[in-house]
């Protein structure tokens, strides 16, 4: 189990969402501003970063089932805030493996549970598990890559916004 080094835990009260990047944040899954966003918000329990969202039916696939891209899209950004909160640093997805053993239902909580289990100066191992009514109805193991800044202008095609810089290595 990897142990985030000291210093970077959030102290309580830290708001932990998208606006922590500035007022110019578009990001579809946590900018408390996206007008169709998720709008999500986080938490650190333990060494773990935790994140709760309610679908709604216009979340839906198949009919009372969340999307599951949509699915994909909330585990995949509590999987990057455990690098925010607990690191300090910005990821950008390299591998995701997923299990989807149980459908997530629309109408109900569901909560998305991601916690570090490898790092090295570039990558990043997290493992991200959704539960909803406390079952297990995703799990995947993924890769982040962490950029320094030049690299992250390289692959975004454009400089940083201020909010971001002080996120890469």
């Amino acid at each position: 189990m990897y142990s985030h080094p000291i210093g970077t835990t959030p102290t309580p009260g830290t708001r932990l969402d998208g606006s922590l990047f500035g007022p110019d944040n578009g990001c579809f899954a946590c900018s408390p501003d996206h007008p169709t966003g998720l709008r999500l918000k986080f938490r650190v329990d333990g060494d773990e970063v935790v994140t709760r969202f309610k679908p709604e039916r216009a979340h839906e696939g198949a009919p009372g089932v969340m999307h599951g891209g949509l699915v994909t899209t909330v585990a995949d950004e509590v999987g990057a805030w455990a690098l925010i909160a607990l690191l300090e640093k910005l990821g950008f997805t390299g591998t995701m493996s997923s299990r989807f053993p149980r459908a997530v239902r629309v109408g109900r909580e569901v909560e998305g549970r991601a916690r570090i289990t490898k790092r090295s100066t570039r990558i990043v191992e997290v493992d991200v598990r959704m539960l909803q009514d406390d079952v297990e109805c995703f799990s995947s193991a993924m890769s982040f890559i962490v950029l320094n800044q030049a690299g992250a202008e390289k692959m975004l095609g454009n400089t940083l916004p201020d909010g971001w810089k002080k996120f890469f290595r």
